[in-house]
C-alpha cells in the first residue's frame, strides 16, 4: 500500500446516525438493545445532551452548521422559516461541516435519508439541488415517510413505491449505506450521515415488527395528563384530564414510534457488522442521536414536540471509536451544536478557522483530565401560526396550529421563546422568556422537580432572575466563542446589574425575530 493510502486509512472515519423525533426522556431508547449493545456499552453515553431548538429544521441546521439558530437563522420547518431555502442554500450550506471535510480534509462524504423538512421544494430547486460537500447523496424529498417517496439520488429523481423488500425507507438507507461502505475508495476516509425516517409520524413499521409491543404504553410519569399550570397559555389551554379518545391515540403512536425503531436497530447491526468484516471499526467514530424529543400526555398534550421541557428538549447521544473506553456515562453538558466542531476535530481542521458556536467533544471522548466545560447553553424557537383560524378549531382564533380535534394546539406564533439551560455544581436550573404580550417567564429548578411542574419564577430569589435574564440576552446575541463564555454559576462569570435593570424588576423586551435578507 503506498504511503498516502495508510495515511488517509489511519486517519478516523466518522458515521453520523441521525433519528428523527427519537426522546430519551420517555424511555426512547428502551426499544434499542442491539445499538446499546454496539455503541452505548461500546463506548460513551451523554446522559444530558440536547439541542437548542426542540424542531426538525432548526435543529438539523445547528447539527450541519454547529450554530444556534439565531446565527444559521433556521427558525422552523417552512421554507419562510429559511428551511432549505435559497438563503440557507447560498449562505449556510458552503459552510456546513461535511462541506469542511471534503473540501479542506480529503474525506469522502455520503448522506442518505431525511436533510431539511423542505428538501426538494420546487421553490429552492428542487431535487436536482445538491448541497456542496456531499460525494454522494440519496436525500428525501420533504418529510420522513417509509413508503411512497421520492429520493434525490445524486441530484436526480428516484421514485419509490409501497414493496416491503424494495422501498421500506429506513431498509433502504441502510442498504445503501453498505454499499457504499463496499465499493467507496480505500485511499480517503469517509464520513456518513444516515437519516432515518423513524420514529417520527406515519409511524409505519416493516411488516415484521407490527406486533411488537402491543402491551406497552405511554410512560404516565408524574407530569403525564395534568394542566399545565403556571405555563404559558399554550400549555394552560390543553383540556384536562385529557379524553380517552386522545390517550389511546397517543399509547397507539408510542407503540409505533418503537416498532419502527426496531429497523433502526437493525440498520445499526448490519452497519457495525460491515466496518468490521472490512476491518475498519476500530478506526471508526460512530455517533448516534436524533434531532429533538418527543411528548406523549405531558401537561396533557397529546403528541408533538417544540415545547421547552426536558422531554422535547433532551436527546440520546451514544458514541463509539478510536480511543473511548467502554460502557462509559459522561454527565456534561453538550448539545448538538457541537457535533460539527467534533467531527472536524476529529478530521484534524483546525476549529479557529470557523465561525460555530459549539465545543469539539473529543477532550471528554478521550476522558481527558481538568476538561474546562459549559455550564449552560441557549434553546430557542419561533412559533409556527397562520394568520387565519385553524380549519378544526376555528372557535380559536387566528395564530394557532398542529391543532387535535379536541382543539388542544401544540403550536402558536406566539409560543416563541428563549431560555438559559444551565447545569453548574450548584443549580440545575432552566429560564425561559416569552415573546408575548406578557413577556412570560418560566423558570424550573430540575433538582427538586425534575418533570418541570412547578413554575418558579415568581418565588426564586431576584438576584439569580436578574442574573438569569442578562445570561439569556448575551446567549441570544452570541456567535462563535462569545457562546462559550462563564454561565451565570461559574468562577469566572461577570455581571454588572446596572447594564440591564430598572426598579428592581426583570427588563422587558421583545425577541429578535429579525426578517431574514433577501438574495
Amino acid at each position: 500500500m503506498s504511503r498516502s493510502a495508510l495515511a488517509a486509512r489511519q486517519r478516523p472515519n466518522v458515521v453520523l446516525i441521525l433519528t428523527d423525533d427519537q426522546d430519551v426522556f420517555l424511555g426512547g431508547m428502551t426499544p434499542m438493545k442491539k445499538t446499546n449493545a454496539l455503541i452505548a456499552q461500546m463506548g460513551v453515553t451523554f446522559s444530558n445532551a440536547y439541542v437548542p431548538s426542540a424542531l426538525c429544521c432548526p435543529s438539523r441546521a445547528s447539527i450541519l452548521t454547529g450554530k444556534y439558530p439565531h446565527n444559521h437563522h433556521v427558525v422552523n420547518n417552512t421554507l419562510e422559516g429559511n428551511c432549505s431555502s435559497k438563503l440557507w442554500q447560498k449562505i449556510q450550506e458552503p459552510n456546513t461541516f461535511p462541506a469542511l471535510l471534503k473540501s479542506m480534509c480529503g474525506y469522502q462524504t455520503f448522506f442518505a435519508g431525511k436533510y431539511l423538512n423542505e428538501y426538494g421544494a420546487e421553490d429552492a430547486g428542487g431535487v436536482s439541488h445538491v448541497p456542496p460537500g456531499w460525494s454522494f447523496w440519496y436525500a428525501l424529498e420533504k418529510n420522513s415517510k417509509y413508503y411512497n417517496y421520492t429520493l434525490s439520488v445524486n441530484g436526480k429523481a428516484r421514485r419509490h413505491g409501497e414493496n416491503y423488500s424494495v422501498d421500506y425507507l429506513t431498509d433502504v438507507l441502510a442498504n445503501m449505506s453498505l454499499d457504499f461502505l463496499e465499493y467507496k475508495s480505500n485511499f480517503e476516509p469517509f464520513f456518513m450521515m444516515i437519516s432515518t425516517p423513524a420514529p417520527h409520524s406515519p409511524w409505519t413499521a416493516a411488516p415484521q415488527y407490527k406486533n411488537d409491543f402491543l402491551n406497552v404504553s405511554a410512560p404516565r410519569n408524574s407530569n403525564f395528563n395534568i394542566h399545565g399550570k403556571n405555563k404559558h397559555w399554550l400549555i394552560r389551554q390543553a383540556k384536562t384530564p385529557m379524553t380517552n379518545s386522545s390517550i389511546q391515540f397517543l399509547d397507539d403512536a408510542y407503540r409505533k414510534r418503537w416498532q419502527t425503531l426496531l429497523s433502526v436497530d437493525d440498520l445499526v447491526e448490519k452497519l457495525v457488522k460491515k466496518l468490521e468484516i472490512h476491518g475498519e471499526l476500530d478506526n471508526t467514530y460512530i455517533f448516534y442521536t436524533s434531532d429533538n424529543g418527543f411528548h406523549t400526555g405531558q401537561f396533557s398534550l397529546p403528541i408533538d414536540k417544540r415545547q421547552l421541557y426536558e422531554f422535547d428538549i433532551k436527546v440520546p447521544l451514544l458514541v463509539r471509536g478510536p480511543g473511548i473506553k467502554p460502557n462509559q456515562t459522561n454527565k456534561m453538558l453538550v448539545a448538538n451544536i457541537d457535533l460539527g466542531p467534533t467531527i472536524l476535530d476529529i478530521a484534524g481542521y483546525d476549529l479557529n478557522k470557523t465561525q460555530m458556536d459549539g465545543m469539539s467533544l473529543l477532550p471528554l471522548l478521550r476522558g481527558d483530565k481538568n476538561v474546562t466545560w459549559r455550564s449552560d447553553f441557549l434553546v430557542e424557537y419561533q412559533g409556527e401560526g397562520y394568520n387565519g383560524s385553524d380549519p378544526t378549531c376555528p372557535g380559536l382564533g387566528p395564530g394557532v396550529t398542529h391543532c387535535f380535534p379536541d382543539c388542544v394546539c401544540e403550536d402558536s406564533y406566539n409560543n416563541t421563546y428563549a431560555c438559559v439551560r444551565t447545569m453548574s455544581t450548584s443549580w440545575d436550573l432552566q429560564y425561559c422568556e416569552f415573546d408575548d404580550r406578557e413577556v412570560f417567564v418560566e423558570v424550573y429548578n430540575l433538582t427538586a422537580d425534575p418533570h418541570q411542574i412547578n413554575n418558579i419564577a415568581k418565588t426564586i430569589d431576584q438576584e439569580i432572575l436578574e442574573k438569569m435574564n442578562y445570561r439569556l440576552m448575551m446567549l441570544q446575541s452570541c456567535s462563535g466563542a462569545t457562546c462559550r463564555t462563564p454561565g451565570v454559576f461559574d468562577p469566572g462569570y461577570r455581571f454588572d446589574p446596572r447594564l440591564m435593570f430598572s426598579n428592581h424588576g426583570v427588563r422587558a423586551r421583545r425577541f429578535s425575530t429579525r426578517s431574514l435578507p433577501s438574495i
